[in-house]
């Protein structure tokens, strides 16, 4: 059965129950304006306490509680004009309530731009005494650690003013990819095998190229990936100015690359990046013998990158309401226990999500939980596949983690690490996996369910393991001074993926238009955001390995790193739970489940 709004575009027709509840952040358009005239007028208070933070623990704690309650303030503030915004990102009102708010942030973080050095100023000794003599101060402990653990990379006031100033400018590349990517670019239109003429946009390019059909595959690939390469100039404008802003800030912190720049804010080393590189390269094999199992599966003389989301068994394509996607998620995160499980139910049942997509919407899907007073809020766009299902839950598990920290920590501490931020998303994937297995007797769902997530693993590890190596390469080419162009950057993309692949060796053919995929991947504007898919994938294989097996200290320890925000270092909380990313050990189990799995599609599917 087909869910009857996948195909709707006019947003008017799309019950409200299938969409966002914003009200819940600002009751209308007017009460925002209100609380931003309110924020504004409120900033000026912090230069009251510029010079003074050293005289006493009191006059510190004030001016971290009004800091930190004045970016409570401006991130309801910017969600709520961001995700209006995303709904139609052609409506101009709400466009220009979010570039307001970029420029509010940027005069608020140069308002508070004298506290780190201060800070620093009154050491590390100093910090000891106060915290002793307040207790207030205590929630700040672990920010006062970090401020001083990057000393060398905190200017003066003069510089930090200087540097939340160019934030002015800072989201201009993003900005415009985002408008220029949902709004006004031309998406080709096609004609399929049976006559029907598809307009390609991100939503139809997602659903067609999963296509039983290879022809209409093979088209959809040329046309779509084809038209971004047709403005690979433009796009290659884009990207170079975001690359070049992160080398900005690079240089003006006083870091060796932007590699370590971007690490650095949560103290990751840049060992954990290169060696995650290395130990996909070495391990090929594996995403070569998964190539191997989908040409098999397909019946293909030969495999191309295009044939890569194609259902694996010809004879049955899935589909999946969007009530019985919620009947599945609720039924497969029941090993995560009831209070887990009745805050989930309430996410789904009310108006968390924006579900389906409509013309100017914004493509893809993710969770913000940023709103600290209020609920997180997930954008899907919803296709009805089982891969929109597994979408569901994955947003669902970043839902529960933001949810989990607002409630435990205090706001100073609620901003979660990206570094573990994936954990809980792709925990619920192989929870959902599970449960699905588990309801499944039919041969040929099973084996398109095992097919499922060797591409899920393929996608998460490496493919962007691969999209890590990339954003590697540009932004060294950058550190050296070369020009990056949409023809450099079509060149870099095509060496990596063809390599990753195995195309030389005939193993999958990344056709030519596969060159210009970067120009469609927004997360290349993220600094170094797409590694982390991998390693928390890693991390959640472990860990969700040990609660599916009945582990309650393992499901105790699991609910507490998402209730833990920022109170440690990502590698430290992950490390309480058993898993050290500092070592090879969490990609090799991954490496052995995917190898486990293909064994057992073997067993469904032999020769």
């Amino acid at each position: 059965m087909e869910d009857r709004y996948v195909k709707e575009r006019e947003r008017s027709k799309i019950p409200d129950e299938y969409k966002w509840n914003l009200s819940d952040i600002y009751p209308d358009d007017p009460a925002w304006k209100e609380a931003k005239k309110k924020l504004v007028s409120d900033m000026p208070r912090i230069s009251g306490f510029k010079g003074i933070l050293s005289e006493n623990p009191d006059r510190l704690f004030s001016c971290l509680d009004l800091v930190y309650f004045l970016r409570k303030e401006y991130v309801r503030l910017a969600c709520y004009a961001s995700m209006q915004s995303d709904l139609d990102t052609r409506n101009a009102e709400y466009l220009a309530m979010d570039q307001e708010m970029g420029q509010i942030g940027s005069d608020l973080t140069a308002l508070y731009s004298f506290v780190e050095p201060e800070i620093l100023k009154i050491g590390a000794e100093t910090i000891d005494r106060f915290l002793n003599q307040d207790s207030r101060l205590e929630v700040y402990r672990h920010i006062f650690d970090d401020i001083l653990r990057k000393k060398d990379h905190t200017g003066t006031e003069g510089e930090e003013k200087i540097i939340a100033e160019a934030n002015l400018m800072a989201d201009s590349p993003v900005s415009i990819n985002n408008i220029f990517s949902n709004a006004d670019f031309p998406y080709p239109e096609v004609e399929l095998q049976d006559g029907t003429s598809v307009r390609l946009d991100p939503a139809a390019f997602g659903l067609h190229r999963r296509s039983p059909v290879r022809e209409d595959r093979r088209k959809v690939f040329e046309a779509y990936i084809g038209k971004f390469h047709e403005f690979r100039r433009t796009f290659g404008a884009q990207l170079s100015a975001e690359i070049r802003k992160n080398l900005f800030f690079t240089r003006a912190r006083h870091y060796g690359s932007c590699l370590e720049r971007a690490l650095d804010v949560y103290n990751i080393p840049v060992s954990v990046y290169k060696n995650l590189i290395e130990g996909v390269q070495g391990n090929l094999e594996t995403l070569h013998r998964y190539l191997g199992v989908r040409k098999r599966l397909l019946g293909l003389d030969d495999l191309h990158y295009y044939d890569l989301y194609a259902p694996v068994v010809k004879e049955i394509d899935l589909n999946y309401p969007y009530e019985e996607a919620v009947d599945h998620v609720l039924a497969s995160l029941e090993p995560l226990g009831t209070d887990y499980l009745d805050t989930a139910r309430r996410a789904l049942s009310n108006r968390w999500i924006d579900v389906y997509h409509n013309d100017g919407k914004r493509s893809g899907a993710y969770s913000n939980g940023s709103v600290y007073d209020a609920h997180p809020y997930m954008l899907l766009n919803y296709n009805g596949k089982y891969d929109d299902v597994s979408t569901l839950t994955h947003e669902l598990g970043h839902t529960m983690h933001s949810f989990l920290t607002n409630r435990t920590q205090p706001y100073p501490l609620s901003n979660y690490s990206i570094f573990v931020a994936e954990v809980a998303s792709t925990f619920n994937e192989a929870l959902l996996l599970r449960h699905m297995l588990g309801i499944e007797n039919r041969e040929e769902v099973r084996l398109s369910l095992l097919c499922n997530y060797l591409d899920n693993a393929r996608a998460t590890v490496y493919r962007q393991v691969q999209f890590a190596e990339f954003e590697l390469k540009i932004h060294e080419t950058v550190e050296t001074g070369a020009a990056l162009t949409g023809d450099l950057l079509d060149s870099l993309y095509e060496t990596i993926a063809r390599k990753y692949y195995g195309h030389d060796q005939g193993i999958c053919l990344v056709d030519d238009e596969i060159k210009s995929e970067w120009a469609y991947v927004p997360h290349f504007y993220y600094n170094f955001y797409v590694y982390q898919y991998a390693t928390s994938y890693t991390a959640s294989a472990a860990l969700s390995e040990r609660v599916l097996s009945g582990d309650k200290e393992a499901r105790i320890g699991y609910l507490n790193l998402l209730a833990s925000g920022g109170c440690d270092y990502p590698i430290e909380l992950l490390k309480g739970v058993g898993v050290d990313m500092t070592t090879a050990e969490p990609l090799e189990a991954t490496l052995v489940s995917m190898n486990r799995i293909m064994d057992e599609i073997e067993k469904i599917a032999p020769e």
